[in-house]
């Protein structure tokens, strides 16, 4: 069957780029507490994140002393007060205690992500499947409200940040800080202070400054990639819309479009390079500068005998792992606060308002619906528009095991009516009742349960026809699927295929013809056995041919239930029990075929006239 839109996360990794355009979150009590919620996903795993945590400072710690060992080293240049076998002998020593202290801390580093991959795992499992469970479960409200694209990506993306900021951009940040604010405090420590003082008052001004202005040229560089991707737009259009752009004769058109464009990347280019150019000369004369001085100062207390060649060495190792480390502290912080912020929107799907849906067992003690249906007085206006009513005060009767056709012009209300069967939506006003009873004293679950709609666009999932058969009933035999094929018209089709059943379908069900995706949405149907069955204009796109095999399989699905037809082609409810007349949400007539074709006046005769017309134009 068709993967949840978290399949595959991990393997999709984004670019810098993508990371960059999400937005952060500030760091206040109130996302912080928010973010800590994340740790409820832990459960029993927690000691792993506490002893994750103890490898971190572990490997920090041990890092410090690297390049107060190596420092030492410097020590031995020029020596002249020992000699050789005494200096290689102590060398061989602080050469084994280098490499105990990078095995130590690869032991160190090794644990710390070993951990922290556990724990990331854990919590990376309960947010996708708890966000797919609520988007799920959400009613269709909701979806008309988001863009499937946009939530996939709350899935995808947003975790995927997440899991980021736990395997790498949490623990970097701690270690970072940890190397860079106890290096500060080894360089106060371990050398003199005017040598120390050097460093505290030119480097981290030149680093904050540099900081600065690699934000910028990060901005910037987004700024010219939009541009570029303008550029790249207006060739996919004028490509993909060749045909177009030829029958209209508009290559001129498109040629100085995308010239004007290309124009626009050029001067926004020599801006960009400009300020990259400034960038690259402040580095080399500010930051390479600033270092060279501080190497020269040092020479010169180191020649005066104001410090050692140890201290020397210990200084610039040091100064090194500061630099270093401080200078990467704004990425991470950055990357934490988009982790932050996209914590934030997970946790927004995860508290929204949901349908009230039986997760445990599909079915229920329910007694199946006779099948009556009637609509009250109902008035109803989309949440995404509010201002428009799309039905208003309507009202209908079926009775068990008829046929209710809806017909009106586009826009009219019809597919609204079958989405409110479903309850899809709940009426602004008015009442629906099913068996005499509200359709809100249902369990939801159960109600629909024996509900199956047939629509006009089949969506049928990436897998093979007999999975997609079996969605009307997970637990059916094979028996039963057949007898379903048998009876939608569609098991000749599917045994003249060389995989018969277990023929994959593609996407969306683009393996399969128009008619065959039908068939195989009505074997599904069959299977379901509902009480109610909703045809929404299941035969309007269909050839003659796909349409004679598509009517007689919903002839014998509509046996014995009650069905509500929507229909453009008047021609093929003819048969209904009533016919239901719609004109802009209002019901304008009701009757049968017979009845309402009578009436001259009537708005149901002009449909049909209408249509006889354009047949024989």
């Amino acid at each position: 069957m068709a993967k949840s839109p978290a399949a595959g996360t991990r393997g999709n990794r984004m670019s810098k780029s993508e990371k960059e355009e999400l937005p952060k979150a500030k760091f206040t009590l109130a996302n912080l507490k928010k973010s800590l919620r994340l740790f409820s996903y832990l459960g029993p795993h927690k000691w792993k994140f506490v002893l994750g945590m103890f490898f971190l400072f572990g490997t920090a710690g041990v890092g410090l002393y690297f390049p107060l060992i190596s420092g030492k080293m410097f020590g031995y240049f020029g020596q002249t007060g020992k000699s050789v076998e005494q200096m290689n002998t102590e060398l061989i020593d602080i050469g084994q205690m280098l490499l105990l202290i990078l095995v130590v801390q690869g032991v160190f580093s090794f644990g710390r992500v070993f951990m922290f991959a556990q724990v990331t795992e854990s919590i990376l499992k309960g947010l996708r499947t708890d966000s797919f469970k609520r988007i799920i479960q959400m009613p269709m409200e909701f979806f008309s409200q988001n863009q499937v694209a946009e939530l996939s990506s709350r899935i995808a993306t947003d975790i995927n940040v997440v899991s980021d900021a736990f395997t790498v951009n949490i623990a970097e940040l701690i270690r970072q800080s940890i190397v860079g604010l106890g290096g500060l405090v080894f360089i106060i420590y371990y050398t003199s202070w005017e040598v120390a003082q050097l460093f505290l008052i030119i480097i981290p001004p030149l680093i904050v400054i540099a900081l600065v202005f690699g934000k910028k040229i990060r901005g910037y560089s987004k700024q010219f990639q939009d541009k570029i991707a303008q550029s790249n737009v207006i060739v996919g259009e004028a490509l993909t819309g060749i045909a177009n752009v030829k029958s209209f004769t508009n290559e001129t058109f498109e040629i100085n479009r995308y010239t004007a464009n290309t124009e626009e990347v050029r001067k926004f280019g020599l801006k960009f390079g400009i300020f990259r150019g400034s960038f690259f000369a402040f580095v080399v004369t500010f930051i390479f500068g600033a270092v060279f001085f501080i190497l020269w100062r040092m020479l010169l207390l180191k020649n005066s005998g104001e410090i050692t060649a140890e201290e020397f060495g210990k200084f610039l190792m040091l100064s090194l792992f500061v630099a270093g480390s401080l200078g990467g502290l704004p990425d991470q912080i950055a990357s934490i606060q988009r982790a932050m912020g996209a914590n934030e929107r997970i946790f927004e799907l995860i508290d929204g308002n949901i349908e009230k849906i039986n997760l445990e067992e599909k079915k229920s003690n329910l007694e199946r619906l006779k099948g009556e249906i009637e609509f009250k007085n109902i008035n109803f206006t989309y949440p995404t528009r509010k201002d428009f009513e799309v039905l208003k005060d309507v009202s209908f009767k079926i009775e068990p095991g008829q046929t209710l056709a809806l017909v009106g012009s586009s826009g009219s209300g019809k597919s609204t009516i079958a989405s409110m069967v479903l309850r899809f939506y709940e009426p602004t006003a008015g009442s629906y009742t099913i068996d005499g009873k509200k359709s809100t004293d249902y369990e939801l679950t159960a109600l629909r349960d024996q509900m199956a709609i047939v629509p006009q666009d089949v969506l049928l999932f990436g897998g093979s026809i007999r999975e997609n058969i079996l969605y009307g009933k997970p637990d059916a035999s094979m028996d039963e699927i057949i007898e379903a094929a048998k009876k939608a018209n569609a098991y000749d089709f599917i045994m003249s295929f060389p995989e018969k059943f277990e023929t994959v379908v593609g996407d969306r069900g683009i393996q399969l013809s128009g008619g065959q995706r039908q068939r195989v949405a009505i074997a599904r149907a069959v299977l379901k056995n509902p009480s109610i069955l909703i045809l929404d204009e299941a035969t309007s796109s269909l050839d003659a041919e796909s349409e004679r095999l598509v009517q007689e399989a919903l002839d014998k699905l509509m046996v014995g239930r009650t069905s509500i037809v929507i229909a453009h082609r008047l021609s093929t409810i003819k048969n209904a029990d009533k016919i239901v007349v719609l004109h802009k949400g209002e019901v304008k007539e009701t009757g049968t075929h017979h009845d309402l074709i009578a009436n001259e006046n009537g708005f149901y005769y002009k449909l049909n006239k209408m249509q006889l017309e354009w047949v024989k134009d």
